[in-house]
């Protein structure tokens, strides 16, 4: 095991923070970083804004259900998938053609273009001694997060990251067996649903111990109690509205 795939086994998600801050130097290193991941076509289709101001961190805090470590985190990251870039500067060599920067294609490339970029930045960022957390609560109310932070059409908030140096130590959580995500030449169902009975059990002794008895819920039933739930459901209305799946 090398030093890189030591550091990306012993992820954890931080959501305590020390008062130290980052540097400029530390923030332009993760965005340099973020721009090294794959992109599609080179379209670089996402774009970063680091919050930093005290006020509307706390508006943002509030926007996402009230989690306060993004108020306590030195710098929040908003992830945005962004067309709109790719819309105005191409628009001198696209007059009179039809375009499909609005179809689900595009939109489904900004969304992972997004992702890969900051998955780059959290490993630069563990890298240097920090520690981040993924916020996807921004999605609760988009519609005021993205007038907040002033976005045109054809961008949305992806997700956020907390970022910051970190101030607790927690355990990692089990990840699901790797016979039920690697499948070999062909998707195997039965083995997926066998290797999730498996995980079950380790969720529900790693529940207990973590909570001292007072849980041992298998993991499958969270899930399943998950999709029984309905989530941000204005998120077709509010992507279609910003222009986006169109086509």
């Amino acid at each position: 095991m090398n030093e890189t795939i030591s550091l990306l086994m012993n992820h954890r998600s931080i959501r305590k923070y020390s008062t130290q801050q980052l540097t400029e130097e530390q923030l332009q290193t993760m965005i340099a970083a973020a721009q090294m991941a794959s992109t599609s076509s080179n379209v670089q289709a996402y774009s970063v804004i680091a919050v930093t101001d005290p006020a509307k961190k706390q508006q943002l805090a509030r926007l996402a259900g009230n989690q306060a470590y993004i108020v306590e985190c030195p710098v929040f990251l908003v992830w945005c998938a962004d067309l709109y870039r790719l819309k105005v500067s191409t628009a001198a060599y696209t007059e009179g053609n039809d375009t499909y920067e609005d179809s689900t294609e595009n939109f489904l490339v900004a969304s992972m273009d997004a992702a890969l970029a900051a998955q780059n930045a959290a490993v630069a960022a563990e890298s240097m001694g920090l520690g981040i957390v993924y916020i996807g609560g921004i999605r609760n109310q988009i519609a005021q997060v993205s007038e907040l932070l002033e976005l045109p059409e054809l961008v949305y908030p992806v997700f956020g990251m907390c970022v910051g140096y970190p101030d607790q130590q927690p355990g990692q959580r089990p990840r699901l067996p790797q016979e039920a995500v690697l499948h070999r030449d062909a998707y195997d169902a039965a083995k997926t649903v066998e290797q999730v009975k498996h995980y079950d059990e380790t969720m529900v002794a790693y529940l207990r111990e973590r909570t001292g008895g007072e849980k041992s819920t298998p993991w499958s039933e969270i899930m399943g109690d998950r999709l029984a739930k309905p989530t941000r459901m204005h998120m077709k209305s509010f992507l279609e509205g910003k222009g986006f799946m169109r086509k």
